[in-house]
Formats: structure tokens, C-alpha cells, sequence
């Protein structure tokens, strides 16, 4: 892509943002050729649109997550502040776009995590946690489920940020990978998994974060939320759903679509 594909794409991708709008068709040539092309493009929108910052999402975390989003390594995306909410919450399901509801594990980092020469190790990130809770993410895209352009453009786009529900704190200590996560609708078990479904431990995600933003040549702030990645697969939201995510016997994170 030259540098003017690159800030059309973007220009496109920030006013479907702000006018909660999908993308129908995208141009062949305004396609990014490959990743780290497409995160600068998904830094240029967040820099168009002027938003406050939340942090990071993390996607594709697993093989059978990253097959399905045809996604060749895991991804990452800037979350916005506005988008945040706290359980339980009601969304109308008309104002979001082919919502997707994922249980995760959400980390508040305490300390930064700048760009350096030498990758992050887990324990360095692990020191850097300041808080873990449970949470929803609601997924959106600005490209139509039903005819998803390539995997780098879905980058660009921030891959697929949408709405981040937070639930409970989940004490330290906790084995997070051993935790057992389900999401009910209308009280009926509909999807299950546990932490290991991210990376094997929902804390190798942000270890993965820091240093793939690292490669970047940027890194992580402290006070910044990272959604590590969906415990429980994806599920539609439809309209009239009430959505209920536990994770082990401790937390409980709920989200109500209204029509």
C-alpha cells in the first residue's frame, strides 16, 4: 500500500467508527499486504479519531480460534475508554454491529511496560499486573460477518474492538488457567471452557501483548485494561438475550440485550 492507500483506508475505517456503520466493500488495493502495515493503519485511526485510550484486546489465542478467524498468529487491538462498562449492563443490540459475545479474563497493568531491546518475560509482566477480573468482551467489526474481507484488513479495523463489560475482581493468587468458565443465556448453558484456552494461561496473552507491541516499537502503559482473549469461544448476540458469564465459583459478569 502506498502511504495516501494507507490513510484512505483509515479516513474509511474511522468514520464507520464514529457513525456506527459497516463497511460493505473494500477496494483490493486498499487491502494491507500484511500485519504490521495494517497496525499502523489501525494507529492512524486511533489517532483520527482523537478517542481516550482503554487499552488492548488480544484475539485468535488459540489454534481452533485463529483457524476460524482465518488468523495466522494471534492479534491485537486498541480498545476505547468510552466502550467500558460495568456488570450488569444493558446494550441495545440495534446501536452495535454483528455482536459477538466472548467470556475473558481482563488485566489492569500497574506499571509500564516500555518498548526495549529484549522481549518481556512472563515474570516481568506478572510484576506489572496491578489487577485481574472477569469480564465480557462484546465484539464488534465494521466489516459484515457475512462477507469478512482478509485477515489484515479485520487488523486495521482493531481487530473487531467493540464493548468491554467488567465484572468482578478475581483474587490473587487464583490458578487462572485452571478456572472454569461458562456463558448462559436465559439461564441455559450455551458455551464452556476455562483460562487455558488462552495461550494455555490467560497471562501469556499479555506476555505475548508487550512484546508484539514491543516489535512494534511500542509498548504498554500502566492503567491500561487488556481483554486476553475469549475462555468460552464466540457466541451471537441476538436481540432479547440475556447473557451470564461465571468464572469458577467467584464471578459473575451479565449483559442484557435489549432490542
Amino acid at each position: 500500500m502506498t502511504a495516501e492507500q494507507r490513510e484512505t483506508l483509515a479516513a474509511l475505517l474511522a468514520a464507520a467508527r464514529r457513525d456506527g456503520r459497516q463497511i460493505a466493500t473494500l477496494p483490493p488495493e486498499l487491502i494491507p499486504v500484511a500485519a504490521d502495515e495494517a497496525y499502523a493503519v489501525q494507529d492512524r485511526v486511533a489517532a483520527l479519531l482523537g478517542w481516550t485510550p482503554l487499552g488492548w484486546k488480544v484475539a485468535g489465542t488459540n489454534e481452533v480460534m485463529r483457524a476460524r478467524l482465518r488468523m495466522p498468529e494471534p492479534i491485537l487491538g486498541r480498545s476505547f475508554a468510552q466502550f467500558l462498562r460495568h456488570s450488569p449492563v444493558r446494550l441495545r443490540h440495534a446501536a452495535l454491529l454483528d455482536p459477538i459475545v466472548e467470556a475473558e479474563i481482563f488485566f489492569r497493568l500497574g506499571a509500564d511496560l516500555p518498548p526495549r531491546d529484549t522481549p518481556w518475560t512472563r515474570a516481568e509482566v506478572a510484576a506489572a499486573i496491578a489487577a485481574v477480573h472477569a469480564g465480557i468482551e462484546v465484539a464488534e467489526c465494521r466489516f459484515p460477518t457475512a462477507a469478512l474481507p482478509p485477515h489484515s484488513a479485520i487488523l486495521a479495523d482493531g481487530s473487531g474492538n467493540g464493548h468491554y463489560v467488567l465484572g468482578p475482581e478475581i483474587p490473587p493468587g487464583t490458578d487462572l488457567a485452571a478456572m472454569a468458565v461458562t456463558v448462559s443465556v436465559d439461564g441455559r448453558l450455551r458455551r464452556s471452557g476455562s483460562g487455558a484456552e488462552v495461550m494455555g494461561d490467560p497471562l501469556l496473552s499479555v506476555v505475548w501483548l508487550a512484546n508484539r507491541r514491543n516489535a512494534l516499537g511500542d509498548g504498554l502503559r500502566a492503567g491500561e485494561w487488556i481483554s486476553s482473549g475469549t475462555c468460552t469461544g464466540m457466541l451471537a448476540a441476538q436481540p432479547g438475550m440475556q447473557v451470564e458469564a461465571r468464572f469458577g465459583a467467584m464471578a459473575v459478569v451479565a449483559v442484557a440485550f435489549d432490542d
